[in-house]
């Protein structure tokens, strides 16, 4: 099973954020099924910040989350990947947003491929996700995919907006693919999902890699 967390830290009930967020999540599980993992080998858990604004509160101040906070911090950090999305406040990212991941352990969400998105009422905030959105997760060492989406009130309907979305969420399928092909030296990806190596293939591949380099200068001369 391939899971994925999608992390929304909107405020209204519905939010522009939230929707966004469900759009990134579908895409990207039609990206996995495009490389060949089902619907139904994907688990999808939401986690809505906004009903988490207090528990995070009381973990800053007493360092012990409740068991709410916990199961949304185990539901992020035990995923193959993460979606995450906030509203632009004062140019940045949300306070609400940076708390969740202030409380995180370090190194809880290294290696992590994570969509990025923001939302904010005007396109003049476009940049929030270069300028504070991928450093942050480049600081927690998470893997964040080339394009973030971002949505000011307008893009919604908007069919380039869509575009971006789909090009985003297939971009985290393959992420997706590629860390667990990682993780199975004996396997690669390629259109279509994983594929098994023979594995004199791998042993060959490890055994070259394990040569010294003046050794591997003899052999590529002859």
């Amino acid at each position: 099973m391939t899971r994925m967390a999608v992390l929304s830290a909107g405020l209204g009930v519905p939010s522009s954020t939230r929707l966004l967020a469900d759009r990134l999540a579908e895409a990207t599980v039609q990206g996995l099924a495009a490389r060949g993992v089902t619907r139904a080998e994907v688990g999808v858990d939401v986690v809505e910040l906004r009903a988490l604004a207090h528990p995070l509160a009381d973990r800053l101040v007493t360092g012990f989350p409740d068991a709410t906070l916990e199961a949304a911090i185990a539901a992020v950090t035990g995923a193959d990947a993460l979606v995450a999305v906030t509203p632009v406040f004062s140019a940045s990212y949300s306070g609400l947003f940076k708390t969740f991941f202030d409380v995180l352990e370090p190194g809880a969400i290294a290696g992590l491929p994570v969509l990025m998105g923001a939302t904010a009422g005007t396109a003049r905030h476009s940049l929030v996700l270069e300028h504070a959105v991928r450093p942050l997760f480049s600081y927690l060492r998470a893997t964040p995919v080339p394009t973030g989406v971002f949505a000011a009130t307008e893009d919604f309907g908007d069919g380039a907006l869509q575009e971006r979305v789909e090009r985003a969420g297939g971009e985290l399928a393959a992420a997706v693919l590629a860390r667990r092909a990682a993780a199975r030296p004996e396997a690669v990806v390629r259109p279509g999902g994983l594929h098994a190596v023979p594995s004199s293939v791998a042993d060959d591949a490890h055994a070259a890699t394990s040569l010294p380099f003046e050794e591997l200068l003899r052999r590529a001369g002859g």
